[in-house]
């Protein structure tokens, strides 16, 4: 069994930098999708109950380019564990860029970018 102070410092080197990371990412953006209007976006919440604002800025990809075509937001209550967020938002027929931003308390606390084709 290995002990001292080498490996005493350098367990608790690990548990801080553990419980440092553990905070860092409460949000995590997954799967996004477009129907009927609305933007789904589907976000993981590994914290507590969590009032987020969340901005999307879409791209329009026509002939190799992006252009930005609008910037949506809304204000949601996410709840621990999976949720899926509609933003309001009318998509003609076409590929999509899209940046998400999830704001709490004036701070981003995640991002994504995502493709989506709108048919």
């Amino acid at each position: 069994m290995v002990s001292g102070p080498r490996f005493l410092s350098a367990v608790f080197i690990l548990l801080c930098t553990l419980m440092v990371l553990a905070g860092c990412i409460a949000f995590a953006i997954g799967e996004t999708s477009y129907a009927d209007g609305n933007i789904r976006i589907h976000i993981s919440n590994t914290g507590a109950p969590a009032e987020t604002y969340i901005q999307v800025t879409v791209y329009e990809i026509k002939d190799f380019r992006q252009q930005e075509f609008t910037v949506l937001n809304t204000t949601t209550l996410l709840e621990p564990g999976e949720n899926v967020v509609s933003v309001p938002g009318n998509l003609h027929p076409g590929s999509y860029k899209l940046i998400i931003y999830l704001i709490r308390d004036n701070d981003r606390k995640s991002a994504g970018i995502r493709d989506i084709l709108v048919t």
